[in-house]
């Protein structure tokens, strides 16, 4: 938009862009996302136990599964459909995930929040911590502005771009109506994307409650949220018209927060939010009633959490600690997200899961890398504003009694114990990536999958239960689905190569292959398409609890457990703004797997406890990588 770099009185442009097609246009006629018949449920059900069971284990399975479906099981689907019916603002799913994650008690820290880190300025210079949290503190309030004023462009996937994402396109589908939009952009294969998670991305909070946290937002709140050396301190970037702070004053106060002298807090507050939830609870409690009720409303209502780390990083598996968990001290993981920005300018975002999944994030992600990377707000060269800071910035200040300061002491113990167990390891895979893998027509994500298969395979001797996340946003407030990766095709193939490579040729062997991939992608389609079983089966067991019937028998098989015992728990992201992504595993015996396709390489980001052994993993991975990429260039390979 023309003059959108002009400087107004109020300082920077206050907006990203302006959109021809407001925001929230295609959110009303976005489609429901589909409850699927409950004959396909089951019957996917039973395909993902297939590979993870012997011949008996899986008839008594298969005998429950059927009874299910012919018993308590019809009844609970009816009544979900006549209840999703009732609900046509929203999804069937929306209620129950909400619960899900609100009424966990694990601690956030490492079993829900993950990280996703930004690749570094290319202008070395604008690397400088100083700087960059400038520069991206302004576009991320930009990018607030800009979502507020319904200017930022709505979320679309674009099957056919050339059709889709122009200028006439946009000109012309924002004259049809809210109501019926969606339809207009499926006419030329694009799908625009649920929005309905983006608002919680700004002045939102998790807030401890005992049983079920809370999700708290003030969009009257004008202010950041910076902890440095475990010191929280608040300043308006938001003036009393709205407009934004200038960016010389924003840098101001800053430079000002990074070079106060004050020590760090001898109890510093930001553990507790690594506690388990019923005992952060009881702690907050005694906070409030101990006069610290003005202090947390402005940490809780605070635009977003920048915190400031005073050390470099070493390298990659150092910069994953940093973004998973950090010190605990310089950290509040309650806050939707927080911008964490190292010394050296290594920047990267920490979020809190319940209110929101990647797709909202890496979309706020992309918009703050481009806009503080192609026209920052600062340069190098930029003065400080000559401002009052010690007047501006509030260094909040907490009374802490005996019980508070005890409880900050034992969370720190705990805190210290869980990250000093925790193993984080990484692999690029230089040999090859999507471009060779599309040219042998074979699904890159699918590739990478059945690699994961047959490492554990050759590692473990086991199939084991294993979690893909993808994203149904493409359906009005849609979630995630699982893909199931792990299949009596994968499995075939991962003995072939394991176990018996004498056996086969390699023409067999890429057969096999193949039909990984075929079935991959059937199954991503699927789920994409609002078409898993996980959710299903998922709000089908928390309808029969919310309506106080006893849990059904098929809910109740080992079988059952075991395969939401999500021992391989995977997620994939690729994106021009983010160097690294990873999570903690989801179970203590399990691995979190973060992974990227490139173009010419692979890159997994593995943690693990002691129970697991996740550079011997790597390693395996990397070999089954080798095998996999020698085969399909029609290598013979030796065991």
């Amino acid at each position: 938009a023309p003059g959108r770099r002009g400087y107004s009185g109020a300082g920077a442009a206050e907006f990203l862009h302006r959109s021809i097609v407001p925001t929230m246009h295609y959110q009303k006629s976005l489609p429901r996302l589909p409850v699927p018949k409950l004959e396909d449920t089951i019957k996917r059900y039973l395909n993902a136990q297939k590979p993870l069971l012997n011949d008996e284990q899986f008839r008594k399975t298969e005998e429950l599964a059927h009874a299910f479906e012919k018993g308590i099981g019809r009844e609970l689907h009816e009544q979900l459909v006549a209840q999703d019916n009732q609900n046509k603002h929203t999804s069937y799913i929306t209620g129950p995930w909400f619960d899900m994650y609100l009424k966990a008690r694990e601690p956030v820290l490492l079993n829900f929040n993950p990280f996703m880190s930004f690749n570094p300025d290319p202008k070395p210079e604008y690397n400088d911590q100083l700087i960059r949290a400038t520069n991206m503190t302004v576009s991320a309030i930009r990018f607030m502005k800009t979502f507020r004023a319904g200017y930022l462009e709505p979320e679309v996937f674009h099957l056919n771009p050339e059709k889709s994402d122009t200028e006439i396109f946009k000109k012309i589908i924002r004259f049809v109506p809210s109501s019926i939009s969606w339809f207009g952009a499926y006419m030329v294969n694009a799908y625009p994307l649920d929005m309905s998670q983006y608002f919680r991305l700004f002045n939102s909070t998790r807030i401890p409650k005992l049983n079920k946290d809370e999700l708290y937002t003030d969009e009257k709140a004008k202010h950041l949220l910076v902890l440095r050396n475990g010191n929280f301190y608040v300043f308006d970037v938001i003036d009393r018209d709205g407009n934004m702070l200038k960016p010389s004053e924003i840098q101001a106060h800053l430079k000002y927060i990074l070079s106060d002298s004050s020590p760090a807090p001898a109890f510093p507050l930001g553990y507790l939010t690594s506690e388990n939830r019923d005992t952060w609870a009881s702690l907050r409690k005694n906070l409030l009633d101990n006069g610290n009720a003005e202090a947390l409303q402005k940490v809780d209502s605070a635009i977003f959490c920048l915190s400031l780390d005073d050390f470099p990083i070493k390298d990659l598996v150092h910069l994953s600690h940093t973004m998973l968990h950090g010190d605990g001290a310089n950290r509040w993981y309650d806050k939707s997200f927080s911008l964490i920005i190292t010394k050296d300018g290594t920047a990267g975002i920490n979020f809190e899961h319940s209110w929101g999944d990647g797709v909202a994030v890496l979309r706020f992600q992309n918009e703050v890398f481009k806009d503080s990377t192609t026209t920052p707000a600062i340069s190098p060269q930029s003065q400080p504003a000559s401002v009052d800071s010690s007047r501006a910035v509030q260094k909040l200040d907490f009374k802490l009694n005996d019980a508070l300061k005890a409880g900050i002491t034992k969370a720190k113990q705990t805190f210290d114990a869980t990250v000093e167990s925790l193993s984080l390891n990484m692999i690029q895979f230089q040999e090859g990536g999507k471009e060779l893998l599309k040219q042998k027509k074979v699904s890159p994500d699918a590739v990478a999958q059945l690699a994961f298969q047959m490492a554990f395979l050759r590692q473990y001797d086991q199939t084991v239960a294993t979690y893909e996340s993808c994203s149904t946003a493409a359906f009005k407030h849609g979630r995630t689905e699982t893909i199931r990766p792990a299949s009596v095709h994968t499995k075939k193939c991962s003995e072939a190569f394991v176990k018996g490579l004498s056996k086969h040729s390699t023409e067999e062997l890429q057969n096999l292959i193949v039909e990984c991939s075929k079935y991959h992608g059937r199954l991503t389609k699927e789920a994409a398409m609002g078409q898993g079983f996980d959710r299903h089966l998922f709000s089908l067991r928390y309808l029969a609890l919310s309506k106080g019937l006893p849990l059904p028998q098929f809910y109740q098989d080992q079988a059952y457990a075991r395969l939401n015992h999500n021992i391989i728990s995977t997620s994939t992201l690729v994106s021009p703004a983010v160097q690294l992504g990873g999570f903690g595993p989801v179970v203590a015996d399990g691995f979190g797997v973060g992974y990227q396709v490139q173009d010419d390489w692979i890159g997994c980001n593995v943690s693990s406890y002691p129970a697991r052994n996740g550079k011997e993993y790597l390693q395996c991975i990397h070999k089954s990588l080798e095998d996999i990429f020698n085969v399909l260039k029609g290598k013979k390979i030796g065991s």
